[in-house]
């Protein structure tokens, strides 16, 4: 089994991924743009070979890079990266290598359209959010005078909360349409709800063999639009409901032998034309784990190892491990900019017995889980939002 995995040193915690696939049986064949003097000693111990490129976007590096690998070993198996930034490149090179064990780029691309992901999540029978496709500034009137005010505009392929806007009226609507008319920009209704998560691994059928759900204290979109505080963490249960909503949502995107990360809201009210308190709406599906370290705070939730697991589920189609204990892991994340009620080192000290690490983030994570992050893990929901509270309070809100 020849696996080509593309940046398994960033982020820095991947290169766990080639560690479960060596246990696992497979050849780890890496391609990094990073001098491989400065690679991890624990990558390097667990790649059969590292082939080093100036960049990831030159393609012309990377289907060289394969075909030496082809050349040297045979033919590719498994090209993956577990890393938005690199889906499409992934399935590029799929492609041109016939690769069939992940998504073709014509696939990606429509999986990726925030506008083509409400059929899949219909076809589910998850309930989405109305929207509009913006063709013209009329479009976007149009649809707002039939479902009104607040809405969110955002691109139909983006990552993240970048160029995501709140819409109050249509003088911002008409305002933020001329910012953005190069760019093919969706509008939806507006959910005041809650965003969580339910993330996980599914096998060759589709079928999920681990799964775990966050919650977020504050939000993505204000933390990068506002650069606010954020937080997450992992729930002590997840509902038969959920687990009966996401399963429907992977066998109707088609999504196997892979990990997933999909956003839905659930309603903090009764709203007319939506539904009572509750329900639960579909918002996006991406494939690949949660962001930055969230995959270590699976680990610490269920005192397991998600590296390994996914290895084993694509490449032998088992999932072995115990019933999991269920802790609560999460993490603050604070901003150099806001002025906090207690310092790092004084909610450390206050929450000890719960303390996982402190992490200084680099640019590309900071953006949108803030410069600092406070990791713990707790065994009540009391004692999790009372570290919340304390790690979050502000000088100016005493």
């Amino acid at each position: 089994m020849n696996f080509v995995v593309i940046s398994p040193n960033y982020p820095e915690s991947y290169w766990m991924f080639c560690r479960g696939l060596k246990e696992n049986g497979a050849k780890v064949l890496a391609i990094v743009d990073t001098p491989y003097n400065q690679l991890k000693q624990e990558l390097k111990e667990y790649c059969d070979e590292i082939y080093v490129v100036k960049s990831f976007h030159d393609y012309d590096e990377m289907v060289k890079a394969c075909g030496y690998f082809t050349f040297k070993y045979g033919k590719i198996d498994w090209i993956e990266s577990n890393n938005e930034a690199w889906l499409d490149l992934d399935a590029h090179l799929r492609d041109d290598f016939n690769v069939k064990t992940g998504f073709s780029l014509k696939r990606i691309e429509e999986l990726q359209s925030k506008s083509q992901m409400k059929k899949y999540y219909k076809e589910a029978n998850v309930p989405v959010a109305d929207y509009r496709v913006l063709h013209t500034l009329k479009d976007g009137l149009d649809f707002a005078e039939q479902v009104g005010y607040p809405l969110v505009m955002k691109p139909d392929q983006g990552v993240g909360a970048s160029m995501t806007y709140k819409i109050m009226n249509a003088e911002q609507l008409e305002s933020v349409y001329m910012q953005t008319k190069d760019h093919v920009m969706i509008l939806e209704q507006y959910i005041d709800g809650d965003v969580f998560t339910l993330d996980g691994i599914c096998d060759e059928n589709g079928d999920i063999r681990y799964l775990n759900s966050l919650e977020y204290v504050g939000n993505c979109m204000d933390s990068v639009l506002y650069q606010q505080s954020i937080g997450c963490y992992t729930t002590f249960e997840i509902s038969d409901e959920c687990r009966d909503i996401v399963q429907r949502t992977i066998h109707a995107f088609k999504i196997k032998n892979r990990f997933f990360h999909c956003e839905f809201f659930r309603l903090n009210h009764d709203v007319q034309g939506l539904g009572e308190k509750g329900r639960i709406f579909g918002l996006e599906v991406n494939f690949r784990p949660p962001g930055g370290f969230c995959p270590d705070l699976m680990n610490y939730a269920g005192e397991l190892d998600v590296y390994r697991l996914w290895a084993e589920v694509i490449l032998k189609q088992n999932a072995s491990y115990s019933k999991l204990r269920r802790y609560s892991a999460g993490f603050v994340g604070r901003r150099n900019s806001i002025k906090y009620r207690f310092t790092v080192k004084e909610v450390e000290e206050m929450f000890k017995e719960d303390m996982i690490e402190v992490l200084y983030l680099p640019e590309a994570f900071a953006a949108a889980m803030g410069d600092v992050a406070i990791v713990a893990k707790f065994t009540s929901p009391a004692r999790r939002d009372e570290f919340f509270k304390t790690a979050l309070r502000r000088k100016d809100r005493l």
